[in-house]
């Protein structure tokens, strides 16, 4: 708080919080594809007759989101698959089993 004979006092609240600087910056970039009319026509339904997203352009990020998130869970597939293949991480993984096999009886709430 600050008093002097030139003005009255001043309360001043001082946000704490960790994330106060944390502001999102979006940038964009103006681009321009050659769609088909039915792509055209399909974003268009979507968003103006079945509100999937705000905007033409939130729809396609969505989309594009979308489609990254299964090529990334398909090549997470791809690399859990050839480790169960691998002997020693077959072996890794059996011993951790077995260290923890007990884990969440000694941890969970009984009934």
């Amino acid at each position: 708080m600050y008093d002097s004979v030139y003005c009255a006092p001043i309360h001043v609240l001082i946000d704490t919080q960790d994330d106060v600087c944390d502001a999102p910056i979006v940038l964009k970039t103006k681009r321009t594809y050659n769609l088909s009319r039915r792509t055209i026509e399909t974003v268009q339904t979507l968003v103006a007759d079945h509100g999937v997203a705000p905007t033409q352009d939130a729809l396609v990020e969505l989309a594009i989101d979308e489609l990254a998130r299964h090529v990334r869970e398909a090549d997470e597939a791809d690399a859990w698959a050839i480790a169960a293949a691998d002997p020693e991480f077959a072996a890794e993984a059996a011993e951790l089993e077995a260290a923890y096999r007990t884990a969440d009886a000694e941890t969970w709430p009984r009934p």
